[in-house]
């Protein structure tokens, strides 16, 4: 077997070196094909990480999580096996432990970290048999490719049941809190601020009912889509009470974020470079995954603090003025910063972030429909673009569905006269970053493949690093 291994290690990392040759990013392919080659390939190399897998799944914000996850673990002097660049399917995490593999039994690392995809969990969480599964949310997202989300948490359930691994779970999403009811040693997070409930749950939000009885849930308070404080007023099941907390939360716009994290062994305040209530989460997600695996505070703090934005979650590129018809002098740059919306509730989260920054915003915003943005782009009028109506100075709508953007910018309020249509997003970009004003930043609004798409033309352009290296 081992013998057997080796020789389709060597196969497979010639696929590698193909595919990055050719200027691909190399992060699912050879994984695929090791797996065609040896079908059992990601259990035997995962069984050589001397401190096992943590898994982290979620339909918003498992990125950034495993980002601030490994950002933690990293510190504490934990060497990582991650996928960092978010290939979170089978052939994507394959490819990772590839790339780990050494000779002999080796491999490059002593724990896996990695960000799995929601229907993706049950495979590799039977293959790995990870020590933890966190547990972030769930949102509707691409119905096409997942169906309900009732679906997806009888799955998650079923993962949960069969395995012996901690739970690490939201205590604020009633269709995650559920599925560690009956578990013991179930760790819970959640947000303890009054100060962030919206006037109430949106028309749009999943999860309000109770799975146990079909009653509405009543919410005490709401802070994310669905997310908040809930009881039930028939059966009596109620939002668990969580051991890791967030607390004191302030939002800073579009740049930053901060609040007191509340853990078993004490407290402390956390400054985030990253913004939003969905970041906050997102932290809250990372700490009480590293309470789990015993990590101590400081050095928690320490991890969140230091992380940066993942690569299209509220990153910051300096882009040239003088590439797009040069009105300005040589060497001139504006800031375009990238903002991933997929579904309502990401969407919504971006928007109310936005809106807390002052005066007009010039927006650049890209719609795909390819398979993995989903093909029904019908949530865009779930997403309350009204947020900002009134506060656009111009928006250049591009992508697939780049008509589809520019009617609900239309619906939303925004003037006629300042919305735009390039669907060719090299044109888009080169108009976008001329128009409004300059001196202020250009935000970039792209769904999952057409972030991808833009950041791979910043990297043409020697405007961005690649994300793969």
């Amino acid at each position: 077997m081992s013998r057997g291994l080796t020789a389709k290690l060597a196969l497979a990392r010639g696929v590698a070196t193909l595919s990055r040759f050719s200027g691909s990013g190399a992060t699912s392919l050879p994984g695929k094909v090791l797996m065609r080659l040896e079908p059992s390939a990601i259990g035997a190399l995962g069984g050589r990480l001397s401190e096992g897998s943590v898994l982290v799944s979620a339909t918003n914000g498992k990125t950034t999580t495993a980002a601030m996850a490994a950002g933690i673990l990293t510190g504490e002097g934990h060497t990582l096996v991650h996928n960092r660049a978010g290939a979170n399917m089978a052939g994507g995490i394959a490819t990772t432990l590839l790339a780990a593999a050494r000779s002999g039994e080796g491999i490059d690392g002593e724990l896996g970290l990695f960000e799995v995809d929601e229907l993706w969990l049950a495979q590799l969480a039977r293959e790995l048999q990870p020590r933890a599964i966190l547990l972030g949310n769930l949102f509707r997202d691409q119905l096409d490719r997942y169906g309900e989300l009732e679906a997806i948490a009888d799955s998650w359930q079923h993962v949960l049941s069969s395995s012996n691994a901690a739970a690490v779970l939201n205590a604020d999403d009633p269709l995650i809190a559920d599925l560690g009811r009956e578990r013991p040693g179930t760790l819970y997070f959640g947000v303890e601020d009054d100060s962030l409930a919206l006037a109430g749950i949106a028309h749009a939000a999943d999860a309000k009912h109770c799975r146990n009885c079909g009653a509405p849930y009543i919410f005490d308070a709401v802070y994310l889509g669905h997310l908040g404080h809930y009881h039930c007023p028939n059966c009596g099941r109620e939002r668990p009470v969580p051991e890791v907390t967030a607390e004191n939360v302030r939002l800073e716009g579009v740049r930053a974020a901060s609040f007191t994290l509340r853990t078993p062994a004490g407290s402390a305040e956390v400054q985030l470079a990253l913004p939003g209530l969905y970041n906050i989460y997102n932290a809250l997600a990372a700490a009480a995954l590293a309470v789990t695996l015993e990590i101590p505070l400081a050095k928690i703090v320490e991890g969140l603090q230091e992380t940066q934005p993942a690569f299209g979650r509220a990153e910051s590129v300096a882009v040239s003025l003088d590439r797009s018809g040069a009105r300005a002098t040589p060497g001139a740059t504006r800031e375009l910063r990238i903002m991933l919306v997929k579904n309502p509730a990401g969407a919504n989260e971006v928007l109310r972030t936005l809106a807390l920054e002052p005066g007009e915003h010039d927006l650049l915003g890209v719609l795909n429909d390819q398979i993995a943005d989903g093909r029904d782009v019908s949530w865009i009028w779930d997403a309350d673009f009204e947020l900002l109506a009134g506060r656009v100075g111009s928006v250049l709508c591009s992508g697939s569905r780049a008509a589809d953007l520019a009617a609900r910018f239309k619906y939303a309020g925004v003037e006629g006269s300042r919305i735009h249509i390039q669907e060719d997003l090299e044109g888009a970009l080169a108009q976008a970053v001329l128009a409004g004003d300059s001196g202020r930043p250009l935000y970039a609004l792209p769904t999952y493949t057409a972030m991808l798409a833009l950041r791979e033309l910043l990297v043409a352009r020697g405007e961005a690093g690649s994300a793969w290296t």
